[in-house]
């Protein structure tokens, strides 16, 4: 009798064992977890989120724009674009004419005025302007001709770790002194390589959905970014990263622009496989932005 008393106590215990897991387990927070799992199994969402509190590595890069560091080879191999190893010199370039740092109006007007412009006139730019738009947007201001993986130096635009991911390209249509087609900008030597012959820009606006304001405008600035340049460093966050530099960049053009007396609309809505093949992009860049830029109504 003892015996079996003995047998029934010992499966209790394991009986009630087995149920608190059961319960422990139901109670835990699953990977997917939302704020609609919390809200059904009467969680609070906020409570429970804030357990969790990012490093400071995590939400900052530990360099900021203006300090480096030295790449190893095989990193700076990594942070070289493959069209930069073809030999640009045996393509059509344009050397452009040095920037002005001095405006006409202050930085304070420009942002007052700052506005998207759709409605672009038939007259041409200058590559004056041209090469000032593309100075404000991605121009060296620090030449450092030693750092190679800064290609050029410290530039215009922020960029976590002095990185600098972005590639720059300037659909031309209406420029004098320049003839149509897609060059790309090359910012250590301030000048444009061209990479597509001919004017795209209605090619160009199919892609971006039929928008006319491609088509209408003189010129368009367009980005991509080559990410392995900032991933190497900061991981899959530096694709963050790369966007928030973008964003910068498009700042300038438009602040730049407004000083030219031009008016520029930023555009995030294209076909990207369409944009790849018409810009003859890299298949290593990502196509990111179309800015086109003129004289508006």
């Amino acid at each position: 009798m003892k015996r079996m008393k003995g047998f029934a106590l010992l499966w209790f215990l394991i009986l009630t064992a087995i149920v608190i897991a059961a319960c422990g387990s139901s109670s835990q927070q699953p990977d997917d977890y939302t704020p609609e799992y919390a809200a059904d199994n009467n969680i609070a969402a906020e409570e429970e989120l804030q357990e969790y509190q990012p490093t400071t590595e995590e939400i900052y890069p530990s360099e900021s724009e203006d300090t480096y560091e030295e790449y190893s080879p095989e990193q700076e191999a990594n942070n070289i674009n493959a069209i930069e190893a073809v030999d640009i010199e045996s393509r059509e370039y344009y050397i452009l004419p040095p920037p002005i740092t001095e405006g006409g109006i202050s930085v304070e007007e420009a942002l007052t005025n700052r506005r998207s412009h759709r409605n672009f006139r038939n007259e041409p730019l200058t590559i004056y302007q041209v090469s000032q738009l593309l100075w404000a947007a991605y121009g060296i201001t620090l030449p450092i001709p030693d750092a190679h993986h800064l290609r050029g130096g410290l530039r215009t635009t922020p960029s976590a770790g002095a990185t600098y991911p972005l590639e720059l390209y300037v659909v031309i249509g209406n420029v004098t002194g320049i003839n149509p087609g897609v060059l790309r900008y090359i910012s250590e030597e301030h000048k444009l390589v061209r990479v597509v012959d001919g004017d795209v820009r209605r090619e160009l606006t199919a892609a971006a959905l039929g928008q006319q304001m491609v088509e209408a405008a003189p010129i368009s600035i367009f980005y991509s970014a080559y990410f392995p340049r900032i991933t190497e460093r900061y991981g899959e966050r530096g694709i963050r990263y790369a966007y928030i530099e973008l964003g910068h960049s498009a700042q300038n053009v438009y602040l730049q622009a407004e000083a030219l007396g031009l008016g520029t609309v930023a555009i995030g809505a294209f076909f990207d496989y369409m944009v790849r093949e018409i810009l003859n992009l890299p298949y290593e860049e990502e196509p990111l932005y179309i800015m086109p830029i003129g004289y508006f109504y």
